[in-house]
């Protein structure tokens, strides 16, 4: 973040906002990730419990899958869709930084962690969908969950394998 006051900032603010655009692609990009988040609710019934949609600030959406081995080891999937990127991708996190922390050392054979640094809010991240068709929500939605299908498979064998 820039070192200047928030007030020398303020005009290039107003600016971003004037057209509207922003606020409806942000709306737009919202409506998506709930959409999808409906989709893996109805996909997923009795396999995962699927949370709601949260907002981060302006920079993610996401929604958090759990089924009882990810609850049982304090862990959780998100599904999240990067503002800055415009993409989805997957993270897998824990219940409190501590047990973050313990999954990531365990686990920093795996290709998808970062043996060098852990990510601020997760265990590792992985890519779902680099370059979305926004507006293809039927595409769109089968390629993440395809891909979510065979991940989230891939990581329960690797959980099970480092336990």
């Amino acid at each position: 973040m820039s070192g200047k006051g928030i007030n020398s900032r303020i005009s290039a603010y107003k600016k971003a906002f004037a057209s509207g655009e922003i606020q409806k692609t942000y709306q737009s990009l919202v409506g998506i990730v709930q959409n999808l988040r409906t989709e893996f609710a109805k996909t997923y019934e009795g396999e995962f419990t699927v949370a709601n949609v949260l907002h981060g600030y302006i920079d993610f959406t996401y929604f958090y899958l759990q089924n009882d081995f990810l609850k049982e080891k304090k862990l959780k999937f998100a599904i999240v869709f990067v503002h800055q990127h415009a993409h989805f991708e997957l993270w897998l996190l824990g219940q409190t930084k501590n047990v973050q922390i313990c999954y990531w050392e365990k686990l920093k054979g795996v290709r998808w962690v970062n043996s060098k640094a852990m990510p601020k809010y997760s265990i590792f991240k992985i890519s779902l969908l680099t370059n979305p068709d926004f507006d293809d929500s039927k595409k769109l939605t089968e390629s993440i969950q395809n891909t979510f299908g065979s991940l989230s498979q891939e990581i329960f064998n690797t959980l099970e394998a480092y336990e």
